[in-house]
């Protein structure tokens, strides 16, 4: 979790600021960073809702009764890791943009 968030930081922050200035120099490796931090928000939100999912079918395994309240908790749950992994893939992109 610690290196996905350090991938993000260095995607929204990896642009070259000299860059804006007009100046010479290659700007790829702020658009590479972004696209990496953008790649793994992916792979970290996969891994989430497939943990999620893991948890959910073990706990009505061992509560079937609990079924419907089990899988209204992991569909919240999935939604809220699914957005934020979204929100982070488009800061990405918008940081390689601005690159």
């Amino acid at each position: 979790m610690t290196v996905m968030f350090a991938f993000g930081v260095l995607a929204v922050f990896g642009a070259n600021p000299a860059l804006a200035q007009g100046t010479v120099g290659t700007g790829n490796m702020g658009k590479g960073l972004a696209a990496i931090g953008a790649g793994m928000a992916l792979v970290g939100g996969g891994i989430g809702i497939g943990l999620i999912g893991k948890g959910a079918v073990e706990a009505v395994a061992r509560q079937p009764e609990a079924k419907t309240d089990i899988l209204i908790n992991m569909i919240l749950t999935a939604a809220l890791v699914e957005g934020a992994t979204l929100f982070a893939v488009v800061v990405g992109f918008l940081a390689s943009n601005a690159a």
